[in-house]
């Protein structure tokens, strides 16, 4: 995955809405867990139900969407860092040390009576300033101020890395201002669609009443703010249309951007400071600027003030008291996720601390939860991925010398993060106290804001990480031509210094070859070795690329999720690249790390079994059915069950394995990598 230009810490609501169970997680075991291995359920006709049949067991907790491996892994780790910052607030710091400001973050977080004694007070000033806009210059001026709090309004705004020169930085704009995930919700027939807009317009009534206005008015309000995002979100391309770099980069004269869109730029200029040496900007989207400019003269300032107003509450919400946090989930997590209960308050602080200070909270977490010879296994397990790429390349006879060239040139610079970064980032300026949660949030993301604005105009900070070390996650960002594993994911079952090499690589083939793929997908192979969208292929090798991705499309397009709910193959073609490509590249990667061992049996499983076991364990997941679609309409990502099965398919190490027979000549799969 690439980071965003803009990462608000305001709109967090899936995050504070769907989390960890209460209960303790459970202990991790070495490399695969037999007893989620269903012997009846045969591994050449279901894989991932062989491997995580007898998962299927185990109950979703009430306060999750889904549960499953991640989940166990967050939760371990949501207790080591509650007890991290549970001391910290007891300890307390020296005023601006790191131990202050994540201890006073999360005592203002847990303070309930101090957060519902402050009410909507924290919110004042910002309503004032809303309830001042008269005119479209007002307008667009209260847009700016309210990006630079964090709150997404009207569009996105954001600083990143210049996709066609990444040696600089530059200010880019992206479509947006949207309260339900994706344009989708608010234009997709049928009645399950109605549905969840009816339950989104009450929903924004509910909060209205909430801060103050008769259930006439807020009901009113809905249907004004319900109106207008699907104005916005009928201007708004698809998340296929997304996918594509070169369409949606349009380097634009900072001086030109009136007769691209009338939209009062310099008023929005000087309300985000941009510096007035930045000569040029990005626009993803141009058609939607556009269409916005349009709605900022025609719609009425009333419905904008409402409208701006939605998007403050709707933002703050999940820091309010409780009647607000307990609507937001009600919609957020319940309608939307199937979620039925609320996460602890403990979890949903910590979060908010991890957002606003994580490099702070992640510099302790490091000290008890990644050794330095973790961190030596892991790069060392890179660079058999890399290794194992390099043959990959060097054997893909659909591919021309010049452009294999080229794609060795790429993968040699390709830079690799594990762990934690080498440099912390520097929050001595952001001010956190005891005082209000909300300000606490709102301060954290005015400080990442102009953190981000002060890139401008300096060269790229290539040892930055968009991720913290805490995180279960991991990515690659095309434009730095980099990935980054931070030291929350390689942990159990992922990864153990301690385990056999057949479960660590057959797990992170999800991570590490994952990730590494995503460098040659069709969004990564449009980048070159410096990180510049740049073409790089021969015409002809390009042709073929397409050719192969068109019958991935199709093979997962195949795949239905739910009775007449498919996957949609364009929509997630990158990732399904990257985890046919991933598995195939960890499995070569895991023959190299054994090169002259004989690794044993173990619990009556083949190495090469262990290995695919491992990776499909890696998904194992119970999942709502509300998720799921959420999950298939937003998601750029296949539902974890195809993630298994969509790379398993025609891979002939998997069948050797378990003695399963070649498909039919008609049924073969393509794989690019």
């Amino acid at each position: 995955m690439k980071a965003r230009s803009l990462l608000s810490l305001l709109v967090l609501m899936p995050a504070l809405v769907a989390g960890s169970p209460s209960r303790p997680a459970p202990k991790p075991i070495l490399g695969v867990d037999p007893a989620y291995i269903q012997t009846a359920t045969s591994p050449c006709k279901d894989f991932y139900g062989f491997a995580n049949g007898a998962f299927d067991r185990v109950a979703i907790p009430g306060e999750y969407a889904s549960y499953g491996v991640n989940q166990e892994i967050d939760e371990r780790n949501f207790t080591l860092l509650k007890g991290i910052l549970e001391a910290s607030a007891r300890r307390g710091g020296a005023r601006g040390s790191v131990g202050q400001r994540v201890g006073d973050f999360y005592a203002a977080g847990m303070d309930e009576v101090r957060i519902e004694k402050a009410g909507l007070k924290p919110l004042a000033p910002v309503f004032r300033s809303i309830q001042a806009v008269k005119t479209p210059r007002d307008l667009v001026a209260e847009l700016g101020r309210l990006h630079a709090l964090g709150v997404p309004a009207g569009f996105s705004f954001g600083v990143q890395v210049d996709d066609k020169d990444s040696s600089a930085m530059i200010a880019s704009f992206y479509q947006g201002g949207l309260g339900l995930p994706e344009r989708d919700y608010y234009l997709r027939p049928g009645k399950e669609a109605d549905e969840i807009r009816q339950a989104y317009q009450r929903h924004i009534a509910s909060i209205f009443t909430l801060a103050g206005d008769g259930p006439a008015v807020a009901q009113a309000k809905a249907v004004k703010v319900l109106a207008l995002e699907t104005r916005l979100a009928q201007a708004s391309k698809t998340l296929v249309d997304l996918r594509d770099p070169q369409a949606n980069y349009h380097k634009v004269a900072r001086r030109d951007l009136g007769a691209l869109a009338a939209i009062d730029w310099d008023t929005y200029f000087a309300a985000v400071a941009l510096p007035a040496a930045e000569a040029h900007v990005l626009v993803g989207q141009p058609e939607f600027f556009k269409a916005l400019a349009g709605l900022l003269g025609s719609e009425p300032m009333e419905d904008w003030r409402t409208y701006l107003r939605w998007h403050m509450l709707r933002s703050a919400s999940p820091f309010l008291g409780r009647a607000f946090v307990s609507e937001n989930f009600a919609f957020y997590g319940k309608v939307l996720s199937g979620t039925t209960e609320l996460r602890p308050r403990w979890k949903r602080v910590l979060t908010a601390a991890d957002r606003a200070l994580g490099e702070d909270l992640g510099q302790l977490y490091v000290k008890t939860a990644f050794s330095p010879a973790a961190k030596e296994r892991a790069l060392k397990m890179v660079h058999f991925h890399k290794e194992a790429m390099r043959a990959r390349i060097l054997a893909a006879d659909w591919m021309v010398e010049a452009t294999k060239a080229q794609a060795l040139k790429k993968l040699d610079t390709m830079r690799s993060k594990v762990g934690y970064p080498d440099r912390w980032r520097d929050y001595s300026g952001l001010k956190v106290s005891r005082q209000s949660f909300l300000a606490n949030v709102q301060t954290a993301s005015a400080f990442e804001f102009r953190r981000r604005m002060a890139k401008l105009g300096k060269p790229v900070d290539r040892s930055e990480w968009f991720m913290t070390p805490q995180t279960n996650n991991a990515y690659y960002d095309p434009s730095l031509n980099e990935m980054c594993f931070p030291a929350g994911i390689l942990q159990p079952p992922f990864f153990d210094e301690k385990a056999d090499d057949a479960s660590n690589y057959g797990a992170l083939a999800s991570t590490i070859g994952h990730e590494l793929t995503h460098g040659f997908d069709d969004q990564g192979r449009q980048y070159d070795w410096q990180g510049n969208l740049k073409d790089w292929w021969t015409a002809e090798d390009a042709q073929r690329f397409e050719a192969r991705a068109n019958h991935i499309v199709k093979q997962y397009e195949a795949f239905e999720v739910l009775p007449g709910l498919h996957i949609n193959g364009k929509q997630t073609l990158g990732e399904n690249i990257a985890d046919i490509g991933g598995l195939r590249v960890s499995y070569e990667a895991f023959k190299l790390a054994i090169q002259g061992k004989s690794p044993a049996n173990i619990n009556g499983f083949t190495p090469d079994q262990r290995f695919f076991i491992a990776f499909a364990q890696g998904w194992r997941t119970n999942q709502r059915p509300e998720a799921l679609r959420l999950g298939v309409t937003t998601d750029v990502h296949s539902p974890v069950r195809w993630r298994v099965l969509g790379p398993v398919a025609d891979f002939p190490e998997f069948r050797k394995a378990f003695g399963c027979e070649a498909p039919p000549a008609g049924q073969a799969r393509t794989a690019i990598w």
